[in-house]
């Protein structure tokens, strides 16, 4: 992998979308999950909206449909992952700054306008897969001024008895590690990504959109829509506030995207 990873950026946009699938589909097995994709309303190059929880979400979406992600600057610097965020057509976003937002705004629509995807998580935080937070309407805003779609998806996480799983939750204080445990402790998780009808594309307001997005993937998932995030139930594996594991993930997006 780490060879096919130097040659990535030499290789045909075709060639680069094959190789990120295919990466993302073995990491997950790998891992012991299968996807369940519902593509019914995808379409080339939206904007990509789905829920966020676990750091294995960028791969359950990158298997069924190979994206540009948006991410926060200090992304960049965290070794190794950083170095393959950036090999991988992530979009970092300097968080407070209005101009820089600018600038990311016109990456964003770049890539949309040449039939790509990119794919943004606008809760700006991770949950335990349990409820649906607050939708920041700046994320969207991207895909409008480009007048392409909004492509909102669902994504869950069962047991194969059919449960809901709270394995790959990666919330709160815990790791990257826990995460990453908890989910090799099962013998086989189903992760479904499940896309609802395209928004945006009547010139709605980017509150109105992503309200709209909101609730097609609370229904999608079967999740309630919450304004905080549900209580780690007992049992689970927490670590103490000192854990300095770079996460990224579970940090609340910028004030400017609110």
């Amino acid at each position: 992998m780490f060879f096919s990873l130097c040659i990535f950026p030499l290789c045909s946009q075709r060639k680069r979308l094959a190789l990120k699938a295919s990466w993302s589909a073995a990491l997950l097995d790998a891992l012991g999950v299968e996807v369940e994709a519902d593509l019914t309303h995808a379409v080339p190059g939206a904007l990509l909206v789905a829920n966020h929880i676990s750091w294995i979400d960028i791969y359950v979406i990158n298997s069924a449909m190979p994206a540009a992600f948006v991410s926060k600057e200090e992304v960049r610097r965290w070794p190794l992952i950083g170095w393959l965020a950036e090999k991988n057509d992530t979009v970092f976003l300097r968080r407070g700054s209005r101009g820089h937002a600018k600038v990311i705004n016109s990456q964003v629509a770049e890539i949309l306008d040449q039939g790509k995807h990119v794919a943004v998580f606008p809760e700006g935080t991770t949950t335990d897969g349990r409820s649906l937070l607050h939708f920041h309407a700046a994320l969207i805003q991207p895909a409008l001024a480009a007048g392409r779609p909004v492509l909102p998806m669902a994504i869950s996480y069962w047991e194969l008895d059919g449960r809901r799983s709270l394995a790959p939750r990666y919330d709160g204080d815990i790791s990257i590690g826990q995460c990453t445990a908890a989910i090799l402790g099962r013998k086989r998780l189903i992760a479904r990504l499940v896309t609802t009808p395209l928004r945006g594309l009547n010139g709605e307001d980017r509150k109105q959109v992503a309200a709209e997005a909101r609730e097609a993937i609370a229904l999608a998932a079967g999740l309630p829509m919450a304004s905080s995030q549900l209580e780690i139930p007992d049992g689970l594996p927490v670590v103490p506030p000192s854990d300095v594991l770079p996460t990224g993930s579970r940090s609340r997006a910028p004030a400017s995207l609110a």
